[in-house]
């Protein structure tokens, strides 16, 4: 049933291997060593490839990684016992090679791994037949309510209302599930009894209607006359509905002077000369500065340590120097050696203070609880130092895997890329998505600014044709950023142009449309400008997945807030999932990577960086962390990670 069964070490030598078909699976080892193990992400010990599912042990001690590989299909509930027999009866047969690192020599192994994989399958098969057990009174779940909530009975409650109502109806109590009606009311007056006088040819006499009229008028204690006497009030005469005047409102006047959607030469008298800062221009020629963030000490992360471990460090350092008199010097130093495997047990009490801080800084809890497990699965069964705290232990290693998360599988050079697209005669063009007010527009902004300094014209294609303001946003921005870099000098080619068709419009058919107008223009970026959207608005999101399938964007860029906790996990999700079901295609394009704005505003609670990249495993390309246009960062994630852990 399995097809791979493999042992390597995490440094790349394989120690053995076992295929039982023809099937080549490097692609899906590789991925599982390049998206888990590499990536911090062994918090599940399960990982899915096109049709295969791999499942992988780490030991610590050893540093080796078994894994097994067998089809998606299969159900097979054997294969975590197998891992640990395995793991077990390989350490025992080869513990002092692997003690001494002779990896290079042949393991015999094949009769000891049919005997384990043959008692694992005949384990499982005992297990399938066992029925399954009734949980016992401990695991279920009345067992674990609280007094007061076993106390409170909810059904009572709904008797007491059904029981006053009947008091109210009949203007008395209940007694063992009776009414009791008070002597001082009359039968006649809860339930109205008229006894009526029928004649021989069955109609009522004239006495009997009149007193059978008094009876009932007297029950709803009103008079006969008094409802003719009464004399209706005249209704209110129905009124229009007015208009609300507003101070200062102006009126039809005022409309030419009002609108500014006008944006041509002639109306300069409308719109002031835009004043150029002439001292950003020259400031982001190159590449994207690193952010920088403020911290308590000036120390690098990795060299921070707590007073605590640092006491403990020199007890430990001094009870070792006097109980080394009188031994060898190999004593001595196995005396500085220590033998302390570490257990979950040990490093839960470090994990879930980590846990609690990571949370205060805004990860998202979930992606908190991902990397604190995938730290205990790689330190579990690690020898621990003499001089070593379980606390600094645990600390170094989260810090350790943090650092690798943010750090990009791939880098993203558009300088470079776009450099390329220039050369086959063909735009770059960059989509920017995410939810409603992140600052989609703004930092696309700052984005063509860098862009610009870089001598490569932009087009600004307005497909936020929802927003009220949008494209006249765009439009300012366009008129500033041609003043920064007035076409005189640029040979008389304007750095930034605008291509919009209005509002209500196809928002695909006019990024089609720029991309097509940039072609034939010769313009190097296209920067398309989309409409913000909540993650579950299925008819937006289907045409954020259009217009991506088809205008096939070179890079998709989602801009999300720094301010957001378990909200950006979320988002990301939702949308990848449905930029992935609603394209109708094999190989969707789904997110590339992110630009985390309002990042000035958030102090050292960076931690949606790490929430956002976890999720996606693309890289933050740009951080937004101002309000002009030379405030656009890239993501230093030492910084980001000494910020996190301090």
């Amino acid at each position: 049933m399995l097809d791979l069964f493999t042992i390597f070490s995490k440094g790349g030598i394989v120690l053995w291997c076992f295929q039982s078909t023809s099937q080549i699976f490097t692609p899906s080892v590789n991925a599982l060593i390049r998206s888990v193990i590499l990536q911090e992400r062994t918090s599940s010990n399960s990982f899915d490839h096109n049709a295969l599912t791999l499942k992988y042990k780490l030991d610590n001690e050893f540093e080796l990684v078994f894994v097994v590989a067998y089809q998606k299909i299969l159900q097979l509930s054997y294969v975590d016992k197998f891992l640990n027999d395995i793991h077990l009866e390989f350490r025992d047969k080869y513990k002092n090679d692997l003690q001494s690192g002779r990896y290079f020599q042949d393991f015999e192994f094949i009769s000891a791994y049919h005997a384990v994989l043959h008692e694992a399958e005949i384990w499982g098969k005992e297990q399938s037949k066992i029925p399954k057990q009734m949980r016992t009174f401990e695991e279920s779940l009345k067992s674990k309510k609280t007094v007061a909530s076993m106390i409170e009975r909810k059904g009572e409650e709904k008797e007491n209302k059904k029981s006053g109502k009947a008091k109210k109806k009949a203007g008395g109590s209940m007694v063992n599930g009776e009414v009791k009606v008070p002597e001082k009311i009359k039968i006649e007056e809860v339930v109205p009894v008229i006894a009526p006088v029928i004649t021989t040819n069955g109609e009522l006499d004239e006495e009997t209607l009149r007193q059978n009229r008094l009876r009932l008028a007297q029950k709803f204690g009103k008079s006969p006359q008094s409802k003719a006497d009464k004399k209706k009030s005249p209704k209110p005469s129905k009124e229009g509905k007015k208009p609300r005047v507003w101070d200062l409102a102006g009126n039809s006047k005022d409309f030419a002077t009002l609108d500014y959607t006008k944006d041509k030469p002639e109306d300069g008298a409308m719109f002031p000369e835009v004043q150029p800062d002439t001292t950003m221009v020259g400031q982001m020629v190159g590449g994207i500065q690193d952010m920088e963030v403020e911290s308590d000490s000036d120390a690098d992360y990795s060299d921070s340590g707590d007073e605590e471990s640092a006491k403990n460090t020199t007890a430990a350092q001094r009870q070792a120097a006097s109980q080394s008199k009188g031994r060898s010097m190999f004593s001595l130093f196995k005396g500085l050696v220590g033998s302390k495997n570490l257990t979950r047990e040990d490093m839960q009490p470090a994990l879930d203070k980590l846990k609690d801080h990571l949370i205060t800084k805004n990860v998202a809890a979930d992606i908190a609880y991902r990397l604190c497990d995938s730290v205990a699965t790689k330190l579990e069964g690690k020898v621990l130092g003499t001089f070593e705290t379980i606390a600094s232990t645990v600390k170094n290693t989260l810090t350790d895997a943090l650092v690798q998360i943010l750090s990009p599988r791939r880098r993203v050079d558009i300088l470079r890329d776009a450099l390329e697209a220039r050369k086959k005669k063909k735009p770059y063009v960059m989509t920017f998505c995410g939810v409603n007010g992140v600052g989609k527009s703004t930092n696309l902004a700052k984005i063509c600014f860098w862009l610009i300094e870089n001598k490569l014209r932009v087009l600004i294609a307005a497909c936020d044709t929802f927003r009220a303001g949008a494209v006249e946003q765009l439009r300012t921005h366009t008129r500033h950023l041609n003043a920064l870099h007035p076409p005189e000098k640029h040979g008389g080619q304007q750095m930034v142009q605008l291509y919009e068709k209005g509002y209500g419009k196809d928002a695909a058919g006019i990024a089609m449309e720029a991309i097509s107008f940039a072609r034939d223009q010769k313009i190097d970026i296209v920067l398309v400008d989309t409409a913000g959207r909540m993650q579950d608005n299925e008819p937006l999101m289907r045409a954020l997945a259009k217009l991506i399938k088809v205008n096939q964007p070179d890079l998709v860029l989602f801009v999300g807030e720094a301010l957001v906790g378990n909200e950006a996990v979320d988002q990301l999700v939702k949308f990848n999932q449905s930029l992935a079901d609603h394209s109708s295609s094999e190989s969707p394009h789904l997110i590339d990577g992110i630009v985390l704005t309002k990042f000035d505003t958030i102090d050292d609670k960076v931690g949606a960086a790490i929430s956002m990249t976890y999720i996606t495993g693309q890289p933050i390309v740009f951080v937004g962390t101002g309000q002009t246009y030379t405030d656009l960062k890239s993501l230093n994630a030492k910084a980001v990670v000494h910020a996190l852990m301090k």
